[in-house]
């Protein structure tokens, strides 16, 4: 066919026929450079490593990621996380408590404010903040994700003891989403926001999923 349009590749059956003949299709019109057009949720890491390689051309294909949230969900919150409890949450709300602190506190705590603010103007590599309790440690982070959410980008802030939850949650019968599913859509958010990380229980399997999800987003330099 003169332009191929495949829409959601990976969803398929995952069997050996299924595989061999999707292969046989984009090889032969990779070597005849037929116009094609494929929409996916997966990564090139995700794929036949056959596939893959050919997708990885780039004097032929054109790689093109789309940060933007599910339109299905109404844009009005991620589709899971605990972002909607903190939508309230802005700089504009964030006090540098001037007259409770010491001035050097507060000259210190306005930096801090201008890092976060610089931050969400520009999401590029890992912020990380730390502090004791009731420092404005999740006042900041969501004031962030508030600005992404409002630009249209897909945002995931949650909780690290109710994320595991979630992983945990896709095994019970019945789950409507599979573990596969929610645990990609974590690895792969834009910009993922991790609240209270270190509270959470440090079990084997808990220290496993973080690590995987932290070194995915390492790699790939995914603020």
């Amino acid at each position: 066919v003169e332009l191929l349009v495949l829409d959601d590749l990976g969803t398929q059956n995952t069997t050996p026929w299924a595989a061999e003949k999707l292969y046989q299709l984009l090889n032969y019109r990779y070597y005849a450079k037929l116009p094609t057009v494929i929409t996916t949720n997966q990564t090139l890491s995700d794929m036949d490593p056959r596939l893959a390689s050919r997708l990885k051309d780039q004097s032929l294909v054109r790689l093109t990621p789309i940060y933007a949230r599910d339109h299905r969900i109404g844009g009005k919150d991620e589709a899971f996380g605990s972002l909607s409890l903190y939508s309230h949450l802005g700089f504009d709300t964030f006090s540098d408590r001037q007259g409770d602190l010491q001035p050097a506190q507060v000259t210190a705590l306005r930096r801090i404010i201008r890092q976060a603010q610089e931050y969400a103007a520009a999401p590029s590599a890992w912020l990380i903040l730390r502090g004791g309790f009731g420092v404005g440690k999740t006042h900041l982070a969501a004031a962030i994700a508030n600005k992404e959410v409002r630009s249209g980008k897909e945002v995931l802030f949650v909780v690290v003891a109710d994320l595991l939850d979630y992983l945990r949650a896709t095994f019970q019968p019945g789950s409507a989403v599979s573990y596969d599913q929610r645990f990609n859509e974590v690895r792969r958010a834009w910009l993922l926001v991790l609240d209270d990380l270190g509270a959470q229980s440090t079990t084997t399997w808990a220290q496993e999923k973080l690590f995987q999800i932290l070194n995915y987003r390492y790699v790939g330099s995914l603020p």
